[in-house]
């Protein structure tokens, strides 16, 4: 895609600024999912909003999320405020209100991803995928599961056949969702790209045979690298569900085979 044409993602977490500390935003419906407002696109508005907020640090190297509320498509108002400046990151609340009731209450560090020291130490390994030729489109599921998420066309969502098998009511009981990633538009992958990313996929439940909506109440984000062009691959478990809620770990590696940006949230079990 040609760096002088905006991306989808780009253009649909615009912001305008209405004060030093405050914007609006128009949320769009196309990314919404059974209802309401994805979360992850949700996560990147709030992050265009801590960049803006934070020019010396720009990128979001941790961002902590509770999800007070569903938000529809329409305008937003997200505040920022400072909390502490140092010298190389800085720390600040956001939150995002909606027909005047808070949605999401945020805090933030922000940092320069790309002055960080290069050295890497990991035990972690990406998941293990069959190509993506070799993949299911998570646009071939049914009509009203599209209807239901039109979040789904923004995406180029290709998933393991490993672990689709909840499609044709024969879901693993893994906890276990993988597969690969990028924008529909071709555009590559940025840092902001990445917080939305980390919350694209299904509900890992589907893996348990449980459908439904599944609501977020806190998603922490952690951004470890600029991504690569190109796929990235996806990796989504759980391991506890216990009163009514279960925790969905996700793990992002680019093209590069680094790891990315992890996620952890605690959601609801599906509401029917």
């Amino acid at each position: 895609m040609s760096h002088s044409i905006p991306s989808e993602f780009h253009t649909s977490t615009a912001l305008e600024r209405t004060s030093e500390h405050s914007f609006t935003a128009h949320l769009g419906a196309g990314w919404k999912v059974a209802g309401a407002v994805n979360g992850g696109y949700l996560l990147g508005v709030l992050g265009r909003a801590l960049r803006e907020s934070s020019p010396t640090a720009p990128d979001p190297l941790v961002v902590s999320a509770h999800y007070l509320g569903p938000s529809d498509a329409g305008s937003v108002e997200v505040t920022t405020r400072r909390i502490r400046q140092g010298r190389s990151s800085a720390t600040l609340a956001a939150e995002l209100v909606q027909n005047e009731s808070p949605a999401i209450s945020a805090l933030a560090t922000m940092g320069t991803i790309a002055s960080l020291p290069d050295d890497v130490a990991t035990t972690a390994t990406p998941p293990e995928l069959p190509e993506p030729r070799e993949c299911v489109n998570v646009t071939e599921a049914g009509g009203d599961f599209i209807a239901s998420a039109p979040l789904i066309s923004r995406y180029d969502m290709l998933l393991d056949p490993a672990t689709t098998g909840f499609a044709v009511g024969k879901p693993s009981g893994r906890g276990l969702l993988q597969g690969w990633l990028r924008w529909a538009d071709g555009a590559d992958p940025d840092v902001l790209s990445l917080l939305a990313f980390l919350d694209a996929f299904p509900p890992v439940m589907f893996d348990l045979g449980r459908f439904g909506w599944s609501p977020t109440m806190e998603l922490t984000a952690h951004v470890r690298a600029v991504p690569a062009p190109g796929w990235v691959r996806v990796k989504v478990e759980t391991r506890n569900i216990a009163g009514g809620m279960f925790e969905e770990d996700c793990e992002l590696w680019d093209s590069a085979g680094r790891l990315v940006a992890q996620s952890r949230q605690l959601a609801r079990q599906p509401r029917g």
